[in-house]
């Protein structure tokens, strides 16, 4: 009886959806004690790491609309992972937790003790997807990375990929390792959020155009609420790879700093001989970076050039 209330809850707030704004339904699933829930809370409740260790077990399922952009809304099913409720979602609940999926988020505790029985619940989901959402997107986060040293690391991410690769033939996935403690977290979620974004395309293609015309080093656009990387364009090749997903840990952070003042984040400037970075509120929705490395361009000539373009970026919408 039980799980049928929790069925008819779910399915009434499936249909309940505003029709206007695009819904993605992204299903966040693994384990009891997986991370899930901490890293849901850290990316779009605005949580710093530390204060995730009061959050409680997620019981049942959790759907919460979160707004990305303009008109985008994932709506956030965040499945508790207690082997009773696991089990309901493969037999009385299958229909409504895996019909309409865009995406599967199927997160991984590195240090589990049952490796097995976490494979076992991963391959019943991946039955579900195949037969209700054939084509959903599905990523696996092994998680909690910072409990491995650092020289175990990339072996063991690499077996674990491969072994969820196999369980997962015919289909494709992709793998991220990622902790709460550092910028992995940020880097597999912004991969993830860009390929929910239908204009990403044309958002690359803008952001190449002005890059070239002001001959800035690198261009991003981080959506405002969770800091995560929507797009980019690199001009001049860095040789730290994960310095934009270090810079939105960063910034996020300042952020909640400046929120706890009662205070607003606007801009941020950052010079030195070599370099200077510009970050600013840009349209409504988003942040842009600009990194310029001619030490002769001065702040007001990059204002001006950031302030020139919001009218070309401004009419970007998810349709």
């Amino acid at each position: 009886y039980n799980e049928y209330k929790s069925y008819l809850r779910m399915k009434k707030r499936v249909t309940s959806n505003n029709p206007r704004r695009a819904q993605k339904k992204v299903l966040l699933m693994g384990r009891s004690e997986a991370g899930k829930t901490s890293m849901r809370s850290i990316i779009f409740a605005n949580y710093i790491a530390r204060d995730t260790r009061r959050l409680g077990a997620t019981m049942d399922v959790e759907q919460s609309n979160v707004r990305f952009l303009n008109n985008l809304v994932l709506n956030l099913w965040d499945c508790g992972g207690q082997d009773n409720f696991m089990e309901a979602y493969f037999t009385t609940q299958i229909n409504v937790i895996y019909s309409n999926v865009e995406v599967l988020i199927f997160v991984f505790d590195v240090q589990s003790s049952d490796v097995q029985k976490d494979l076992d619940k991963y391959q019943g989901c991946i039955e579900g997807i195949m037969k209700f959402s054939p084509n959903a997107m599905i990523f696996c986060l092994i998680h909690k990375m910072d409990l491995v040293p650092p020289a175990q690391r990339d072996h063991i991410f690499d077996n674990r990929r491969l072994e969820l690769e196999y369980r997962s033939k015919p289909l494709q996935i992709s793998c991220y390792a990622t902790s709460i403690w550092d910028e992995t977290l940020y880097n597999a979620w912004s991969k993830i959020m860009s390929l929910l974004i239908p204009n990403v395309a044309e958002l690359k293609r803008k952001l190449c155009k002005f890059a070239d015309a002001i001959d800035a080093d690198e261009v991003l656009l981080f959506e405002k609420a969770t800091f995560l990387v929507v797009a980019d364009h690199v001009r001049k090749e860095h040789s730290e790879k994960h310095r934009f997903e270090k810079i939105s840990n960063y910034i996020k952070q300042f952020k909640l700093s400046c929120n706890k003042m009662q205070s607003f984040f606007k801009s941020i400037e950052v010079r030195n001989s070599t370099f200077s970075a510009h970050i600013e509120l840009f349209t409504s929705n988003m942040y842009i970076m600009v990194v310029m490395s001619d030490p002769q361009v001065c702040s007001a000539a990059i204002q001006l050039n950031i302030n020139n373009a919001k009218q070309y970026f401004k009419e970007q919408d998810v349709s």
